[in-house]
């Protein structure tokens, strides 16, 4: 057993509001000191030189010196854990390594190990010494206040936990950021194992959440009760769930609350719309729309959605072909229903009713609001003022009317308002860009939205770019934001996709992989089908060499015997079909076992004395039988006895019934299956590969039956490794076809 790294010193340190969680920067010599030590550790666990295992080690394989042992001279255990210690007031914490880049002398904590070790900036001496701890299985946490729900910070928790943490130390509490820029906070109770701090990385870590006491705990049920009873009441916001096609939904929404509804299938060869009209014209309802995909996990918000429509129009529309990318892997549709609430409570706090609906179509729907450019009737002519269609008959009195109580918005949107009316008062139109509205709400909501006070900043990562919109904010944390929440085709773990949104990846860009599957890819794993050691990103590519192999490979040789469940040249469980290839010791077509007992050492070139052999073999077998309980041969007096075939057979007519395979052994250019019983291992091998030859025939995916013999062959009988054969080495008839 190796022994444990020892290393300490002594540093200044300065905190540092880039790191997250428990990370610490040490400077260059603190690594080159680690690794010394990590070699003299090494050292002294290491065997004699004189140890017969590293002459074994030279001797084995391609007869190398071992480097084994120095390569573990110069290896760090994994992960580098670290015990902080203030002496000014004792207080010690567990942390884990950034990088070494720190100034020599020096070290940069995280805020967190900052408060942590209660640091003041005129005394900020920290003792460092290197130590491994165990790695969790159980971790209790308390919330320090009442209220939390889960549904609010389980998947935060676990997030915050794989990005930012190494280590969790007893007794300090852990903040969990939320969404709306509250916290969650939880006292680190107990852990399994017991001990001071436990590693949380590379291990299966449960988590309870316990109340830190009963007054709290029936406090938090009666809050999470009434947010319940809220969101199910008539004062509250509706509750979400499912949307079907062509099916409308009604409900309210409070302003600043989101209902979350998902729209779990539709025709992916059409184009969908989604709308969502407020009820008595109520503009400031939004519509927001995101895929739910391995590479788009969240919820659309304002600051993060795909697809979002805040126009001041009712109805909010938004259209999906279906061409489009960001369709194009998507699971569900993830589809929120949002009112705009600002910070100064300018919009009315009543809540607002409005109706939801999805359809299908393959054309453009018109704009309710637009007029018709062709006639409804043919004397129809158009209004000069408002545009409407009228009876050419009552043309004059329409038009003195209209030119005397309406106006047509002059600038172009089509709207038509009565004169001094207070809609006309709260009409507006953007001078920056084409957006317009009807109601004071609608134009601050704009303004806010479009043309900030201030540029929007991302404060899920550490870029320093800002954005004169909201919807580009929500286009970079959709898209190259390097905290944004994926799911890892490999260690299959929603994780931020990390990443420079400044400088992309170009190997990431080729791929098609975000930066953390480019790195966590790189892992190796072992090829289930050749034992290679492959990367897991090139496991895909490694897999289709493999089909292409399958789909090439040669057809196993069946024995010419029709009750015989072998192949003549052997298949392997590595799906060699060619795994045995010797000498069967016959040119006919069977296999040694059975070909062994018509085997003599007489010469025979033209198989006269071999066809005389065969003869007398039927004629024994259906005039006398094999004896077998389980032969089914009906060339065979026990298996037609045992079929239900028949029973013995005369001479006179077993002679006819045998002749015309008799004759083919001798006619070259004619082969005839021959008919021998064998043993029950192989019999039964025969059933079962005819019974599996039929499985998928209805399915197009069925296997020719001298595949499905040498995949019985193969695994020894066993069915259900059978199957699993036949889908890694050999291919479908219809694969075979083409």
């Amino acid at each position: 057993m190796d022994s444990e790294l020892q290393w300490s010193g002594q540093f200044t340190a300065s905190p540092a509001g880039n790191l997250r969680g428990d990370k610490i920067v040490l400077p260059q010599s603190a690594l080159e000191q680690l690794l010394t030590a990590a070699s003299t550790a090494a050292s002294a666990t290491s065997q004699p030189s004189n140890d017969f295992s590293s002459y074994s080690s030279y001797y084995a394989g391609s007869r190398q010196p071992n480097h084994r042992s120095s390569e573990q001279k110069n290896q760090l255990p994994h992960p580098l854990t670290f015990r902080l210690v203030n002496a000014n007031n004792g207080r010690v914490v567990y942390a884990g390594i950034r990088e070494f880049s720190a100034e020599e002398g020096c070290t940069i904590l995280s805020s967190f190990l900052w408060q942590a070790l209660d640091l003041k900036e005129d005394e900020a001496q920290v003792t460092i010494h290197a130590r491994q701890i165990p790695k969790g299985t159980f971790v209790k946490l308390r919330p320090l206040e009442a209220g939390y729900d889960p549904d609010d910070w389980k998947a935060l928790l676990e997030q915050h936990l794989r990005s930012n943490y190494t280590t969790l130390t007893k007794g300090e509490v852990l903040v969990v950021p939320g969404p709306a820029r509250e916290e969650f906070r939880f006292l680190i109770d107990s852990f399994k194992p017991e001990s001071d701090a436990v590693c949380v990385v590379d291990t299966d870590l449960e988590v309870d959440i316990e109340a830190l006491n009963e007054e709290q705990a029936r406090e938090t049920i009666a809050r999470i009760a009434q947010k319940i009873q809220k969101t199910n009441g008539s004062e509250g916001s509706s509750a979400g769930g499912d949307l079907d096609l062509f099916r409308a939904k009604q409900g309210q929404i409070s302003p600043g609350d989101y209902i979350d509804y998902q729209l779990p299938s539709w025709p992916r060869s059409q184009a969908i719309e989604i709308e969502v009209e407020g009820v008595d014209t109520d503009d400031d309802v939004d519509l927001l729309v995101s895929p739910f995909s391995a590479h788009q996990r969240n919820r659309p918000r304002l600051e993060e959605h795909v697809f979002g429509d805040f126009s001041g129009r009712p109805a909010k529309r938004i259209r999906l072909e279906a061409s489009n990318a960001e369709l194009e892997d998507a699971e569900a549709l993830w589809i929120s229903v949002h009112v705009f609430r600002d910070a100064d409570n300018h919009v009315s706090a009543e809540p607002r009713q409005f109706t939801v609906r999805v359809k299908t179509g393959d054309t453009k729907p018109a704009d309710s609001t637009s007029i018709p450019e062709q006639p409804p009737n043919p004397e129809d002519v158009r209004c000069k003022n408002c545009g409407q269609w009228v009876p050419q008959r009552t043309l004059m009195l329409h038009e003195n009317f209209c030119l005397r109580n309406n106006v047509l918005c002059p600038q172009g949107c089509g709207q038509v308002f009565q004169k001094r009316s207070p809609a006309l008062e709260k009409h507006w139109h953007c001078p920056h860009d084409t957006f317009y509205g009807n109601s004071s709400a609608s134009q601050l909501k704009h303004n806010y939205l479009y043309h900030p006070p201030s540029p929007f900043t991302c404060t899920s990562c550490s870029t320093a770019a800002t954005f004169s919109s909201l919807p580009q904010l929500a286009h970079h944390k959709t898209s190259v934001c390097p905290a944004k929440t994926i799911l890892c085709r490999f260690c299959h773990l929603s994780v931020p996709q990390e990443g420079d949104p400044d400088v992309p990846n170009a190997e990431a860009l080729l791929s098609g992989l975000t930066p953390h599957e480019l790195a966590d890819g790189s892992r190796t794993t072992e090829c289930h089908l050749c034992s290679r050691i492959v990367r897991l990103r090139d496991m895909e590519t490694h897999l289709k060499h493999h089909d292409l192999t399958r789909k090439s490979r040669s057809q196993p040789r069946l024995c010419r015997n029709t009750n015989c469940g072998r192949t003549l040249d052997g298949t392997s469980h590595d799906g060699n079909t060619r795994a045995v290839a010797k000498d069967t010791g016959n040119d006919i077509g069977l296999c040694a076992a059975c070909f062994g007992p018509l085997y003599v050492s007489t010469y025979d070139p033209e198989n006269k004395a071999l066809k005389r052999r065969i003869e007398r073999r039927y004629l024994t077998q259906l005039l006398t039988g094999c004896g077998k309980s389980w032969c089914c041969n009906t060339f065979c007096k026990t298996g037609r006895t045992n079929t239900g075939v028949g029973g013995a057979m005369t001479t006179k007519d077993a002679l006819p019934m045998i002749k015309p395979y008799v004759d083919a052994i001798v006619t070259s250019n004619e082969v005839k299956p021959l008919h021998f019983c064998v043993d029950e291992p192989s019999q039964i091998r025969r059933t079962l590969a005819e019974m599996l030859k039929e499985e998928h025939g209805m399915k197009g995916e069925s296997y020719a039956l001298p595949w499905c013999i040498g995949a019985l062959e193969a695994e020894n009988g066993q069915l259900d490794k059978a199957r699993e054969w036949l889908g890694n080495w050999a291919p479908t008839r219809a694969e075979e076809g083409s």
